[in-house]
């Protein structure tokens, strides 16, 4: 069912330690259990299983069970706009369904479980962003995004909720019991929205997109401070902050994982400044045509230098140059002036570059083990070890886990599955880093 790999010992790369490749289908979510060591996967064929590792250190099913759908020959059509809570045994050998929750009019997209209020979110294709008691069931409010939803994330101290959605927008509502405020918008992705990771240390927002980029809002500081990181050739599927050893992790499609110190003071990239001539040269640009006449020279392409912003001609910009802090990885366009200021040491990497081997469909990090689960179109999932010299100190009486996979868990053992969503809330953990 699942083959085993031995890590090797003291090495800072991720490990893959296991690999599961049972699975029918796509699996397009899947959660860790730190707990019981074991993995909760829901796949296209809208199956969720839940694996437990044996003493053979393979993962090994346990339950498996099948969610409520029709099907249109062989593709699969509309999903139910419905998500469901069961009770899940101790053993974790049994589902019981307990309630279903009649949401939305469209396929669910996302679903947050907020343990500390007992609310349930959830977003919808109908563009639908509602909120549940989740002790009752009662909807306890509604409100309406201008484009389907993406990805969400909700701040438990201020009850903010922010909202990403597919016209590459972000969004940050202010919930009450039964009603919702706008706060404010942000817009910095030229594509559509595809994950959000949440801060609540330090009071910042990463989003994810499927223009490559990340951005990094600095929510807390009230200047609207936007960092760029730019580090993937393809769409960001999946973003996770690793709050103990200041880290974003983020993948993307193409099956790149990459691992960003922001534990470094980073920089804004400047705005591009606009002209009709190279602000190095003054050689015209081509519609600057009044110049072109005078000074009888065929006009210019513009680019722009990524470091001071200015409108420059291609050849006082011929040179390229990483500036890591300004979040570039790989090698950007610059003028001649700020390559000649740009030193080794600005140019040393804050992040690391690694290769998943499989087109990541969906991640999930787990910080009390340091495990990172990558789920991928060839249908395996992978669980991998991103801080094997470190072990966390967990203690017992505070631990208390929330799962949605459409599932949550939490100390009643209650389990919510919906269709084929899911992500993850957790509570706070007493944990110590130890270094060995």
């Amino acid at each position: 069912m699942a083959a085993e790999i031995q890590p090797k010992p003291q090495t800072r790369t991720p490990v893959l330690l296991n690999k599961i490749e049972s699975s029918q289908d796509v699996v397009n979510t899947a959660v860790i259990i730190p707990k019981e060591d074991g993995v909760i996967s829901v796949s296209d064929d809208r199956t969720i299983r839940i694996w437990l590792k044996r003493d053979s250190g393979q993962y090994w099913p346990s339950i498996y069970h099948t969610m409520p759908g029709e099907y249109s020959s062989r593709i699969m059509s509309d999903i139910l706009p419905v998500f469901q809570e069961f009770i899940l045994s101790e053993d974790y050998n049994k589902m019981t369904p307990e309630r279903t929750y009649e949401a939305h009019q469209g396929k669910v997209t996302v679903v947050l479980f907020v343990l500390e209020m007992e609310w349930v979110l959830s977003t919808g294709q109908d563009k639908n962003l509602t909120w549940h008691c989740s002790e009752s069931g009662t909807q306890l409010g509604l409100y309406r995004t201008i484009a389907w939803v993406s990805g969400l994330q909700f701040d438990v101290e201020t009850r903010h909720a922010f909202v990403g959605d597919h016209s590459g927008q972000v969004t940050i509502l202010k919930l009450e019991q039964d009603s919702c405020s706008l706060v404010t918008t942000f817009k910095g992705h030229t594509g559509n929205v595809t994950a959000l990771c949440w801060d609540p240390a330090q009071r910042v927002l990463f989003s994810g997109s499927s223009d490559h980029s990340i951005i990094m809002w600095d929510i807390g500081g009230r200047k609207g401070t936007a960092i760029e990181l730019q580090g993937h050739n393809d769409k960001v599927q999946g973003l996770c902050y690793a709050p103990h050893t200041r880290q974003l992790i983020s993948c993307s499609s193409d099956g790149g994982i990459v691992i960003w110190n922001m534990d470094v003071t980073r920089q804004e990239t400047p705005e591009w400044l606009d002209s009709d001539s190279c602000q190095k040269c003054e050689q015209p640009f081509f519609w600057n045509f009044k110049q072109m006449w005078d000074s009888k020279k065929i006009g210019l392409r513009q680019h722009h230098c990524r470091k001071c912003g200015q409108a420059v001609c291609g050849k006082c910009s011929a040179k390229r140059s990483t500036i890591p802090l300004m979040g570039f990885e790989f090698e950007v366009r610059v003028c001649d002036n700020c390559h000649e200021s740009i030193t080794d040491e600005d140019r040393a990497p804050t992040a690391t570059f690694h290769d998943s081997k499989h087109s990541i469909v969906y991640m999930h990090y787990e910080p009390t083990t340091g495990w990172l689960l990558t789920s991928g179109a060839d249908k395996v999932v992978k669980v991998r070890q991103t801080r094997p010299d470190t072990l966390y100190l967990i203690q017992e009486d505070t631990f208390m886990q929330s799962i949605f996979l459409g599932a949550y868990m939490c100390m009643k053992e209650s389990v919510f599955l919906y269709s084929l969503c899911l992500c993850v809330c957790q509570q706070l953990w007493d944990m110590t880093p130890v270094v060995s």
